[in-house]
């Protein structure tokens, strides 16, 4: 029966542990499992532009020994000049999986119902989920466990977060929230995060301040205040998030030697100043790469 990734509590603790360490062999070797996918075929499914998903998943392929077809918007229109469903069921008769990037994650659940191949989330309304395995991944990497580590996140309570979030509580990684009123993220995520917090050891906390946030905090992260298809209540959003702005008053409050994330685009200026980003704690273009290596072992876990 075939398996897809629409979200990251799709995957079990010890499934996203089992893909950290193909991740981590395949960083570390990275000619292993070049023909592992030869001759099958992924197509990328996206209604909106992309950088790093999409590159990351070619080159990815590629890599593995396989091919990858970019869909653009306007090559199908779906929903428009051809249903779903329809793009769902012949796609599945040329391709072995779909990467789609979709406006609306029930278009993407729909893709899935129809589709006969592995469905996996390129980004949507609601998740992110190969972005966070693979900021989770990274912090893994540069601090050799969860156990004690607390990630302290700034801003919009996004898709971004919402797949951070479950991503850090299955695996006991601690979060911390600093998000204005109004923007918090899904509930019924939060309260999915908090169970499996119970679970793993994760500790998961909304704080009344950046500051409170960010003191002692091993890895600050943050993303966009205005995600694409959001760019009417620009003016609103940054009037909303002025004072959750990653900055170097921040950076002070957190652990001395802490780590800075963005899963970039990045609106220097904005979410954060140029001397955070460009400075020796930034890790950003580390976990940058790492999406190459987590989707590598994506594909290679439900595409096998």
């Amino acid at each position: 029966m075939k398996k897809d990734l629409l979200a990251v509590s799709d995957l079990s603790k010890d499934e996203v542990l089992s893909l950290f360490e193909l991740t981590r062999k395949l960083k570390k070797e990275p000619g292993s499992y070049s023909n592992a996918l030869s001759g099958k075929c992924i197509g990328l499914v996206f209604e909106k532009p992309s950088n790093r998903t999409r590159v990351s998943f070619e080159i990815g392929m590629v890599q593995l020994g396989g091919y990858a077809v970019y869909l653009g918007p306007s090559e199908l229109e779906m929903g428009k000049r051809e249903s779903v469903k329809d793009v769902s069921c012949v796609l599945s008769r040329y391709l072995n999986g779909i990467i789609a990037r979709t406006y609306a994650h029930e278009e993407l659940e729909e893709m899935a119902r129809y589709a006969t191949v592995p469905v996996i989330n390129g980004l949507s309304d609601k998740a992110h989920p190969c972005q966070a395995l693979c900021d989770v991944f990274t912090v893994y990497e540069k601090f050799g466990t969860f156990k004690g580590v607390t990630l302290a996140y700034f801003g919009d309570g996004n898709n971004v977060l919402n797949s951070l979030l479950v991503a850090a509580s299955k695996v006991g990684l601690a979060i911390r929230l600093a998000i204005p009123k109004g923007y918090e993220p899904d509930s019924a995520i939060v309260a999915k995060a908090k169970k499996f917090a119970r679970q793993s050891g994760s500790k998961i906390s909304l704080c009344n301040s950046t500051e409170e946030a960010a003191r002692g905090a091993d890895v600050l992260y943050t993303d966009v205040w205005v995600s694409m298809g959001q760019e009417k209540e620009t003016a609103k959003r940054l009037k909303a998030f002025k004072a959750f702005q990653v900055n170097g008053r921040i950076l002070k409050l957190a652990k001395k030697g802490c780590l800075v994330m963005h899963c970039l685009p990045a609106h220097r200026g904005q979410e954060i100043t140029d001397e955070v980003i460009d400075s020796k704690h930034s890790i950003v273009y580390d976990q940058a790469e790492n999406r190459l290596h987590t989707e590598k072992a994506i594909l290679l876990r439900f595409l096998q």
